[in-house]
């Protein structure tokens, strides 16, 4: 299972996913703002979004750099890609995910892409399935790589060895 680090001494790679032009109705008229959707991550198995909001592009980028810091998640990686495959669910978001082979590269989709290259999983098959809301498919791959076991926590819970898990 993931768990929450904190990420003031890492290295982080950011990644803009979504960048959306929003607006309030008040009495005067419409507010406009801007949402920017951001993914943060160190390369090494550990990954976080945020949202942020603001009057201007490069402040929300800033905020949702901020947010996406405070909600990191450590992945189980299995060498250069995952353990095994997975479904991660969130509101309408489904994503698929698939171990590869060394050497197929990244076969994922733009807000899926770029979650998992920031974890640093360089071989995996995936595929965005029902909701193509970026916030919700983000959301989604960040529950599925959450929930992510290796084989030593499997054969921990389990009370085996690892030898006697995989064979």
């Amino acid at each position: 299972m993931a768990k929450r680090i904190d990420a003031s001494a890492m290295e982080l790679e950011e990644r803009v996913v979504a960048i959306n032009r929003v607006s309030k109705t008040v009495k005067g008229g419409r507010i406009m703002k801007f949402s920017a959707l951001v993914v943060v991550g160190d390369k090494n198995g550990t990954v976080g979004f945020g949202l942020g909001k603001s009057g201007e592009v490069p402040d929300a980028i800033r905020k949702g750099i901020e947010n996406a810091k405070k909600n990191m998640i450590t992945v189980a990686l299995k060498g250069t890609t995952i353990p095994h495959e997975i479904i991660g669910k969130y509101g309408a978001g489904v994503v698929l995910m698939k171990p590869a082979a060394p050497g197929t590269g990244v076969i994922a989709g733009g807000p899926v892409r770029a979650v998992v290259e920031t974890v640093g999983i360089k071989d995996i098959r995936s595929k965005a399935l029902r909701s193509n809301n970026p916030c919700n498919v983000v959301r989604a791959t960040i529950d599925g790589l959450s929930k992510l076991r290796n084989a030593d926590t499997v054969a921990a819970v389990r009370g085996k060895t690892v030898k006697e898990i995989l064979e």
